[in-house]
This record gives C-alpha cells, structure tokens and sequence, in this order.
C-alpha cells in the first residue's frame, strides 16, 4: 500500500510542478477464460485451435470469441465517462484488448482501474473469467501485455523527435530497474518471441513490434510526437508504470 501511495504521490508531485502534460495511452490485452476449466473461449477443451494468424482484428463466429462481453463492456465504459479509446480481438484467439487514453497524468491510472473493474463485473455476469496473466497459455501464443504510450509536451511539438530519442535513451540505461516493477510473471512473455523483445534486451526502433520501445512512422516522420512502451505485462499496476516512466524520462540525471 505503501509503494502505490509513493508513486501516487510521485505522479501528483510531477503535474503540479512541471507545465509536462504527460498524456498516455494504455492498451490493455486481457483473455477470457472458461469458468470450469480455466481454458480460452472458443477453444476446444482440452485441445488447441488452428495456429495464430486470423484471429487479430478478425470477424466472425470461427474467430472472434467473446465479441458480446467486448462490446458490453466498452457500452458500460462510455456510459460511466472513462476516456475508453477502442477495442480489438488479439493475436491469440479468445484474447482481446481495450485502450484507456490519451489520458494526462494520474487519471491513465484512474481510469485503467475503473475499466479493469467493469470488466470483471461484465465477465462475472456472462459466466466467464477475465484473467491478465501475462501468459496465459505457454508455448506458441502470444502473451498479454498493456503497452504504455507516452508523450510530453515538449514532445508534441517541433523538435520533440530529439526529446523522444533522449527520453528512450534514458529508459534504456533503467531497463532492468523498469522490468522489475512492469508486472508479475512477465519474464514467460518477454521471451523475444511473439512480438516482444527478449527481458534481458533493451532496444527501440521504428515501427518495430519486436522491440521494447516502438516509435511510430508518423512521429518519425513528424519529427514528433509519442513513442510506445512495450514492456509492461497485462497485470502491471498503472500509477506505477506510468510514474516510472515520468520520473525516468523527466528527473532522473544519468
């Protein structure tokens, strides 16, 4: 209680004393489970669908398993005022995503808890379990993460394409100290397989799925604009990821 209470505070300490707005966007990867056997939806039980591939983004009743509660609880998100940004089914079928953002400071994570609550409420009505573990189903799956997008002011505007590359730098020299606190059991996904890149490995790059920090094309070619923190697990706590990130890039002198 005490470490939410210091990154809390740290989040508060940052926007009220630095003209930053910080604005994040978190995508949130979550999978729906069976109750009775703690198995994906629209797996076979006990058995595998057909390999990953058409299942992102995908339609219909073959691929996309779980659209009902999806849509509920984005319905109920809106209605309850949290700045939800978008749903998606995911590489792994009955794994999906939700987007909280752009939120500035605090209430990315305000607002991801409030989401992350209405869902399990949803989920319990339908019958099913939400879970975020980071890697639900070992082997060749994609894992679940909550990608952490980021930008400041200074970022925004001309120039900020430096900014951005200063900012990165600086998260690589603190990469082991982010990873620790980026979520639990986050080292069975960040195998450099599926999408990520390998835990021990810090690299950027552009329009880069494998990496630990993706930087969009359009901020390239911008000169600015945000970039993407790839690392963080499903379960990952907001306000502590979100203040690390901040007082990484903003405060901390190498």
């Amino acid at each position: 209680m005490l470490h939410l209470y210091f990154y809390e505070s740290m989040l508060l300490l940052l926007f009220e004393t630095y003209d930053v707005e910080n604005r994040y966007g978190i995508e949130q990867e979550y999978t729906l489970l069976k109750k009775e056997v703690h198995w994906p939806i629209g797996w076979p039980v006990g058995g595998f669908p057909g390999p990953q591939g058409p299942y992102y983004c995908g339609i219909g009743a073959d691929k996309a398993f779980g659209r009902d509660i999806v849509d509920a609880h984005y319905k109920a998100c809106l209605y309850a005022g949290i700045n939800i940004s978008g749903i998606n089914g995911e590489v792994m079928p009955g794994q999906w995503e939700f987007q909280v953002g752009p939120s500035v400071g605090i209430s990315a994570g305000d607002e991801l808890w409030a989401a992350r609550y209405i869902l399990e409420r949803i989920t319990e009505i339908a019958g099913v379990v939400v879970s975020f573990d980071p890697k639900p189903i070992p082997g060749d799956w994609n894992g679940a993460g909550a990608h952490t997008n980021y930008s400041t002011k200074s970022m925004r505007n001309d120039g900020g394409y430096e900014i951005i590359k200063k900012a990165i730098e600086k998260l690589g020299l603190k990469h082991k100290e982010h990873i620790s606190a980026y979520g639990e059991g986050n080292e069975r996904r960040l195998t450099g397989r599926h999408e990520t890149a390998d835990i021990n490995t810090f690299l950027w790059g552009v329009a880069n799925r494998g990496a630990s920090i993706r930087v969009g094309r359009d901020t390239e070619k911008a000169g600015k604009g945000y970039f993407e923190d790839r690392r963080p697990a499903s379960n990952m706590d907001p306000y502590v990821v979100t203040s690390m990130i901040a007082e990484t890039t903003l405060l901390w002198k190498p």
